[in-house]
């Protein structure tokens, strides 16, 4: 068990280095902002996402992202997939996010 350990640790390193790391993140915070505008619209809407995107920016530099919070974020961003394809993308969303 602990050599599993070591290696999903070691993977989970390489993979929070990487660009994709950053272009999952950035996603996952627009689509987090995206829902919680909810039907604003115009200049409400883009003062509310540049807001919310920046808040979010500084938090995940101040505190990682809590187990629940990236549970949260993986089932959204699973959408509707379903079996195997979802089983899959959780575990790879879940040990992608810091």
């Amino acid at each position: 068990m602990k050599i599993q350990a070591a290696i999903a640790a070691l993977a989970l390193t390489g993979l929070l280095a990487s660009p994709a790391f950053a272009a999952n993140s950035q996603q996952a915070k627009m689509a987090d902002c995206n829902k919680q505008a909810g039907d604003k619209k115009g200049d409400d809407r883009k003062a509310f996402m540049k807001s919310c995107l920046s808040a979010s920016s500084a938090m995940a530099a101040s505190a990682p992202m809590s187990q629940q919070d990236k549970m949260k974020m993986c089932n959204t961003q699973a959408g509707d997939k379903k079996g195997d394809d979802r089983k899959a993308f959780m575990k790879t969303c879940l040990s992608n996010k810091g």
